[in-house]
């Protein structure tokens, strides 16, 4: 076991049991196989932190350490920031913060973000400050310097700060000129952040104004001002922001807002005058919200008043006809697609099989998949093996899949499990990954990257 190796399993979740798949395992009572995984050598990382965080949820905190143990031994920082969170958890902030220190100090951004809480709960906000400001360009870390300036009484002064990085005259971080073409805002929150200052220090009129006159990045597709407002209850401005024309995630929130208080009627109104130019995917939400509300024939006219090829309103039309026991229309909406234009990549014609499933026509369904141009690669056999045991036809699932079981394993694996077959699917999951030894260099490639 080492901390590369784990390290390079766990980002691409190879060679081990993904973490999903864990807790179905220990939802369907594998704890077994789980703690099996958890203890073995080279180590899967996933087993042991769902293993550790079991036995400390019993009250065991000592034997979930044990379980981090040899993951700790390694000295890698995602083991030590797991065995933090969970001596956080029973109040020995101390053997925490020891685990932590030497990643934080050397700018271990994972580190650095769980430490900071445990130093300001131990009254070493002043340390924790510190450590922190140095990292005040990082978008990950400036969140926490924040938290902890409002915890030390000196919030105007990271304010000032933030403030600083969003002047119009600020110098680029990296060239250090006032006029530079490429300069950007770092960290790229700095306005979220800038009012979020304020609006915890008691200041919402003034976070609001910074958040209009800066214009605050989108995370997660949310907007920030948006969130602000429905959180102080100020809906008719949200109102106003969102009618300003610019801004889909406003006429989101809005309508997410009317939505929760009941009035669906309403929420259904945001989106109606941006529908015809589908503008931030307007026609799609309010589809999906009166389906969400049992209106399913209606949303389904919404979806086919604009002829559309693109896949998600394609998949989105294809679902809400089956849900409405109307398989056989959307497999005609199917065909005059293809009619219109000549051919029918997998992308469209994937979407044929669970139409034809619905309409009690599975195995047509699984001969056409076959006879289709691309029915033999490893996406349309993986397509096939969803549609078959989603039929209830696993076993008829894993026996395709298992003509090529690693190129198919992460596929097959959760199916195994659902047949029982636990112990080949982990086997399958921890078979190492074949090296795959690079080509020879030459002039001219048709196979990515080119």
């Amino acid at each position: 076991m080492d901390a590369t190796t784990l390290d390079h399993r766990t980002r691409t979740q190879q060679e081990c049991v993904p973490p999903d798949l864990v807790e179905r395992l220990l939802a369907l009572g594998h704890s077994n196989i789980v703690r099996a995984q958890a203890l073995t050598e080279d180590g899967d990382w996933f087993c042991a932190r769902a293993w550790a965080r079991r036995l400390a949820e019993q009250g065991e905190p000592d034997e979930a350490l044990a379980v981090l143990a040899p993951y700790l031994a390694t000295g890698w920082v995602t083991a030590a920031s797991e065995a933090a969170r969970l001596l956080g958890a029973v109040d020995r902030d101390e053997e925490a913060i020891s685990l932590l220190y030497p990643f934080a100090v050397v700018g271990e951004r994972s580190a650095l973000w769980e430490l900071a809480p445990l130093l300001v709960r131990r009254g070493r906000a002043e340390e924790a400050y510190a450590l922190l400001m140095p990292h005040m360009a990082d978008w990950y870390l400036a969140e926490p310097l924040a938290d902890v300036a409002l915890a030390l009484g000196r919030g105007d002064e990271v304010a000032e700060l933030l403030a600083a990085r969003i002047a119009p005259d600020r110098p680029c971080e990296r060239c250090g000129s006032s006029e530079c073409a490429v300069r950007g805002i770092e960290p790229f929150k700095a306005v979220n952040l800038l009012a979020s200052v304020r609006e915890r220090q008691g200041r919402t009129q003034e976070a609001i104004a910074i958040l209009h006159a800066h214009g605050a990045a989108q995370v997660n597709n949310r907007d920030p001002l948006a969130e602000l407002l429905v959180k102080h209850g100020r809906i008719e401005e949200l109102r106003a922001y969102a009618a300003s024309g610019d801004q889909p995630s406003a006429i989101r929130r809005l309508a997410e807002h009317l939505e929760e208080q009941g009035d669906v009627a309403g929420a259904a109104e945001v989106y109606r005058p941006h529908v015809e130019r589908d503008f931030g995917h307007a026609r799609i939400l309010l589809a999906q919200l009166l389906a969400r509300h049992g209106r399913g024939g209606e949303a389904i006219e919404v979806m086919r008043a604009r002829d559309s090829h693109d896949d998600c309103a394609l998949d989105l039309l294809c679902g809400m006809f089956a849900a409405e026991g109307r398989a056989e229309e959307g497999l005609a909406h199917l065909d005059s697609l293809k009619a219109r234009r000549g051919k029918e990549e997998w992308e469209l014609f994937r979407l044929r099989g669970p139409l034809l499933a619905a309409c009690g026509r599975l195995d047509e369904a699984r001969k056409q998949a076959r006879e289709h141009p691309e029915g033999a690669s490893w996406y349309a056999v993986e397509e096939l093996a969803r549609l078959l045991a989603g039929s209830g036809r696993g076993e008829e699932a894993a026996a395709l899949l298992e003509t090529e079981p690693l190129r198919h394993r992460q596929a097959l694996a959760p199916l195994l499990v659902e047949l029982g077959r636990v112990e080949e699917a982990v086997a399958l999951l921890r078979t190492p990954v074949p090296e795959v030894l690079p080509s020879a260099p030459s002039g001219y490639s048709d196979c990515p990257p080119f």
